[in-house]
């Protein structure tokens, strides 16, 4: 997560949002050794309360941190397949909040080495830890904190198109992401990019493409908020002053295939579904879609 230009309002916390599915149920539980499911729920519920001083995102108020969705995306199989096939392929979640879908990367087989967490806020990183009740001994992923727009973060530069000259770093030492620019074969960005405006996104992805492997196969991918048409949403709730802009899945993919990348160097593939309507207007707003997305390198 980063920070956004039009930042959620800090609702109050509502209790009775907590609701998780059968396999979320069973994967909280495993990652937690918490079996009692009311104390699982009282155990959430302050790791939320807790993540929501850190900074007040919706995501955060409606419980979606506790969401599975790395595993139901389209690209996922294809993805853990590199770390079969390649040796050391590291993967980066990007504003990766409290750590779930690593941990479901982790529980699905990517070697625990070869995974790098980032966000702007750190807290949520210690409260993923709380969460699954682990330490950084106990679940040794690097994080690095920091904001992926900066410079400091990230270096602006354009995509590699041929093997990169640096070496691929030690994770347990990164300071920034800087070095792992042209060494990573799988970044996961899941509602990330609609927290940023229109200009923002296309630094944000020009960013994350300068850290992706030249080599075929090396996929960006990840879910966020879309629409039929890009442009910026409604108010998402009602009181929240959330307004997001959304591209199409016509302009993701140009976004990325002739914008941040030379026109035919990548495969944009999308599938979008409808989740509602933001809440502005008499009409109730536009439309609103969940696009999931893989960028790879052909």
């Amino acid at each position: 997560m980063s920070t956004s230009t039009n930042p959620p309002a800090p609702l109050p916390i509502d209790s009775s949002l907590y609701s998780l599915s059968e396999e979320e149920l069973a994967f909280f539980k495993k990652q937690t050794g918490i079996q009692d499911a009311a104390e699982l729920r009282d155990h959430i519920l302050g790791i939320q309360k807790r993540a929501y001083e850190v900074y007040s995102y919706s995501c955060i108020r409606l419980f979606e941190f506790t969401r599975l969705r790395i595993n139901h995306l389209p690209a996922y199989q294809r993805v853990l397949q590199l770390s079969r096939e390649r040796e050391k392929a590291i993967f980066l979640d990007i504003g990766c909040c409290m750590g779930v879908e690593i941990r479901q990367v982790v529980a699905d087989g990517w070697p625990i080495e070869n995974i790098v967490a980032s966000d702007l806020h750190g807290g949520f990183w210690e409260c993923g830890h709380e969460l699954f009740r682990s330490s950084h001994e106990t679940f040794p992923v690097p994080f690095v904190q920091g904001d992926a727009l900066d410079p400091g973060t990230i270096v602006p530069r354009a995509p590699f198109y041929d093997t990169p000259d640096t070496p691929v770093p030690d994770l347990k030492t990164l300071g920034s992401l800087t070095p792992l620019q042209g060494h990573l074969s799988a970044i996961h960005a899941t509602h990330f990019f609609h927290l940023f405006n229109e200009e923002q996104q296309l630094a944000l992805a020009r960013q994350l493409a300068s850290l992706l492997s030249p080599r075929a196969g090396s996929v960006l991918f990840g879910s966020h908020v879309a629409m039929t048409r890009k442009g910026v949403s409604g108010e998402l709730f009602k009181g929240s002053g959330t307004h997001l802009f959304c591209h199409s899945p016509e302009s993701w993919r140009a976004l990325w295939d002739g914008v941040v990348f030379e026109s035919g160097a990548v495969r944009v593939e999308t599938e979008m579904k409808a989740i509602g309507r933001g809440d502005a207007g008499a009409d109730g707003g536009p439309v609103l879609y969940l696009i999931s997305w893989s960028v790879t390198r052909i």
